[in-house]
């Protein structure tokens, strides 16, 4: 039996919990359409996917689309300065880690997270769609995750879009050769799922052949 200090804690744990999502639904929801970009904390200011991101925020913002990133350096901070040059909204979800993780100073409106499991759910149930850049093992969670959820239709179909092509061309082999066609654990329609592009323009001329930027429809279902 757990003793009782543990149990009450736990139950304070459950409010804070709730409110975290509390604020996360009702600062989102007024944002409007948005695009979700994952990639790098370390990618340096002088990379070019650092630039590839920059460019690619910019042209969602000024195509009517927010952007939302984890909030912190490398990636996040390259596509949350993209998204103010453009004029859009630049959302920052970030989250409180051993390490702090500062906020980049292109964000507009930002939320701090104690908890990654409601980071997630907020990274997704607003977004029109999703871009991976470059990244580690982080990266790597949010586009399985994302993929996961989108195959077993818990959130609506959207848009998952990989740049970076040199380094994300040996994954999506793998996925095809050993996933696919060597063990029959993913199936064509999985794979179909992905699309991959170095070009910002088209990244987000695929995006809005998929959705609209007119309204916000809430992802999970």
């Amino acid at each position: 039996m757990a003793p009782q200090g543990m149990l009450k804690e736990d139950s304070w744990r459950i409010f804070r919990i709730m409110a975290e999502f509390v604020e996360g639904f009702e600062t989102l929801s007024n944002v409007g359409p948005c695009v979700t970009i994952f990639g790098s904390a370390r990618t340096p200011v002088d990379h070019p996917h650092y630039h590839m991101t920059v460019e690619t925020a910019r042209i969602a913002a000024q195509g009517g689309f927010g952007v939302i990133t984890g909030g912190g350096p490398g990636i996040m901070e390259a596509a949350n300065k993209g998204a103010s040059e453009g004029g859009g909204a630049s959302v920052g979800l970030n989250i409180s880690l051993p390490f702090e993780q500062m906020p980049n100073p292109y964000i507009k409106t930002i939320i701090n997270f104690h908890h990654f499991f409601v980071r997630k759910v907020m990274f997704l149930k607003y977004t029109s769609a999703v871009i991976i850049m470059p990244g580690g093992y982080g990266t790597l969670d949010e586009l399985f995750e994302v993929l996961t959820l989108v195959q077993t239709q818990k959130v609506a179909p959207l848009p998952l879009i990989l740049m970076g092509k040199e380094y994300w061309n040996d994954v999506v082999e793998w996925l095809k050769s050993t996933m696919m066609t060597k063990e029959g654990y993913i199936l064509d329609a999985d794979i179909e799922l992905i699309q991959i592009t170095d070009d910002p323009q088209e990244a987000i001329d695929l995006i809005k052949r998929h959705t609209s930027v007119k309204e916000v429809v809430p992802n999970f279902i």
